[in-house]
């Protein structure tokens, strides 16, 4: 069996994350951390930073603001020759309380899922570095009826 290949990153918001009105940070700064998650996932099973090709889905679960810490978290779930398929999760871990005091903050019992999605990258084969034993699935033989 394959060791699952995984990454997480955790980073608090600044207030220069903050895009909206309330200190809300917009949803995008959670793909750009998705993309840094993707970078290390193709670093780890390929040696090479490779490039990602598209999102299939991102959904936005609950807002983000600044002072939260965001761990998010990849794993590739599929890999083809080139072509590496990852699921994506962000979570809010600790959440600041500044009705408490400018400074207080806490730890959430249960990290709260902000957002979730999955995506495609691509590690060209003369980038590939790193030799793994991947069975690829030989395309199905056509018949041809005389």
């Amino acid at each position: 069996m394959e060791e699952k290949i995984t990454s997480t990153i955790r980073l608090r918001m600044s207030s220069q994350d903050a895009h909206y009105g309330g200190n809300l940070v917009d949803g995008a700064h959670m793909l750009a951390l998705f993309g840094d998650v993707a970078t290390e996932l193709l670093i780890k099973s390929d040696g090479d930073e490779g490039l990602f090709k598209a999102y299939d889905m991102v959904e936005f679960k609950a807002p983000v603001y600044a002072g939260d810490f965001i761990e998010a978290y990849g794993e590739i779930t599929a890999m083809g020759n080139t072509s590496r398929k990852m699921r994506f999760e962000a979570r809010k871990v600790i959440r600041p309380r500044p009705d408490v005091n400018d400074s207080a903050a806490d730890v959430l019992p249960e990290p709260e899922v902000v957002c979730i999605a999955t995506g495609t990258c691509v590690v060209p084969r003369d980038k590939q570095r790193i030799a793994r034993n991947v069975v690829i699935k030989p395309a199905a033989a056509k018949v041809q009826k005389l």
